[in-house]
């Protein structure tokens, strides 16, 4: 996904980096790169209604997840994390995302996660729920 393009993503969030983002080499740590898209992911999910961190009966949990580094981030930057939708399975989602520095064309990091859904008291895989596989099913492009 180095060459990804911003337009091969239909939704972003943008997201301010942090004095503390910074490590000892002057630049955002890759842990917080995670950290980004997985906020990405859930502030979307909530922003249309398909996630109640307290009360959802169904919950997706990271079950996989990955990141490729191409450039640098640092404070004061803002990255634009780009959200898509891989693959919609029966109980699983893959999404892609890319972050992309201030206005760069190209991604400093590309990476990817898995939700699956399971029933919150058992623990147990359960398909995705309609209103999830509605909202998530407008995310999907063909890598």
């Amino acid at each position: 996904m180095r060459d990804a393009a911003r337009s091969a993503f239909p939704h972003f969030l943008a997201i301010a980096t942090r004095w503390a983002d910074n490590d000892a080499y002057q630049h955002v740590n890759n842990v917080v790169y995670y950290a980004l898209f997985d906020t990405a992911v859930n502030q979307l999910l909530i922003e249309r209604g398909v996630l109640d961190l307290r009360a959802d009966p169904v919950v997706g949990l990271v079950v996989e997840t990955g990141c490729t580094y191409f450039s640098s981030i640092s404070f004061p930057d803002i990255a634009h994390v780009g959200v898509r939708v891989a693959k919609l399975g029966n109980s699983s989602v893959r999404y892609e995302l890319a972050l992309f520095r201030n206005d760069d064309v190209k991604p400093a990091a590309a990476g990817h996660f898995v939700h699956v859904y399971v029933d919150r008291a058992s623990g147990r895989p359960v398909p995705l729920p309609a209103a999830v596989r509605s909202v998530l099913g407008s995310l999907v492009v063909a890598s």
